[in-house]
């Protein structure tokens, strides 16, 4: 094998996939299977997370389907068990769930100063506890055996609070900086070789920001996804596959003295001035 491939290699290692009945996630998840990687899909929609695992299973990949709510305890030590009793250990966590909801977001119908404290407590649940928890419990098999990586994913509303979205901004921003302290956390109290990473996507269409960027009536782009694409030089929206070169680079040995950054994925949104 070439020695480029050995150090992007990530054949047998096993990666826990949050959020893996998503778009965005269950491309990775296909993707590191394809990679070789043994794969444990995490997700809430039962029926999609089979969906998924069959066809992994059906293209010659390993994989198998944990149906679990990431803020859950005894759900994560589930995962936990099953990935131990599958795989024997595990290796890497992406910790893809996450969202937003219309409640945490204002709209012309919804002022700032209506916004229910439920909804926006909910957001800010499910992004940012929703990469805790798991990275306690699935983390604290890597700190026993002294390596591992974990993959947060983060968003441009993380570094430039997007409007409307305050929930899903502040929670993004509160994952950026969890990434940075459990990598200082990790490689200090536990080992060097436990590397903790965030990807940044900009906008990719996903089931949780449709209501936002397509109109429903024509279809087309609302005011917002123009705008949005009129401030992305490369004048498009993502494609899943655009983030899969960035996860394998973070999870392999190409990225051994990478840990505590946050990588955009993001067709130049971040690096716009609007001028």
């Amino acid at each position: 094998m070439k020695e480029e491939n050995i150090l992007f290699a990530i054949q047998g290692k096993t990666v826990v996939v949050t959020g893996a009945t998503g778009i965005l996630c269950g491309a990775m998840a296909e993707f590191l299977a394809a990679q070789g990687a043994n794969v444990v899909l995490v997700g809430r929609n039962e029926e999609k997370g089979r969906q998924l695992e069959a066809k992994i299973q059906e293209t010659g990949g390993k994989a198998v389907f944990v149906a679990a709510d990431v803020m859950n305890q005894g759900d994560i030590e589930r995962v936990r068990d099953t990935a131990l009793e599958t795989y024997g250990t595990i290796d890497i966590l992406v910790n893809g769930a996450g969202g937003n909801r219309p409640g945490a977001s204002t709209s012309d119908t919804q002022t700032f100063f209506d916004l229910p404290l439920d909804d926006i407590g909910g957001v800010l649940s499910l992004n940012l506890l929703g990469s805790i928890l798991p990275s306690q419990i699935l983390g604290n098999v890597m700190a026993e055996k002294k390596e591992g990586v974990i993959i947060n994913i983060s968003s441009m509303a993380a570094q430039q609070p997007a409007t409307k979205v305050l929930g899903y901004s502040a929670a993004k921003a509160g994952v950026d900086n969890f990434t940075r302290w459990l990598a200082v956390h990790m490689a200090q109290e536990y080992s060097p070789s436990i590397r903790v990473n965030a990807i940044a996507p900009g906008f990719f269409l996903t089931q949780q920001n449709h209501y936002l960027l397509v109109d429903k009536d024509t279809g087309g782009m609302t005011a917002r996804g123009q705008k949005i694409i009129d401030n992305t030089p490369m004048g498009r929206y993502g494609d899943p596959e655009d983030l899969l070169g960035c996860l394998l680079w973070l999870i392999s040995d190409g990225a051994k003295f990478v840990t505590g950054a946050v990588i955009p994925v993001d067709g130049g949104f971040s690096a716009y001035s609007g001028v």
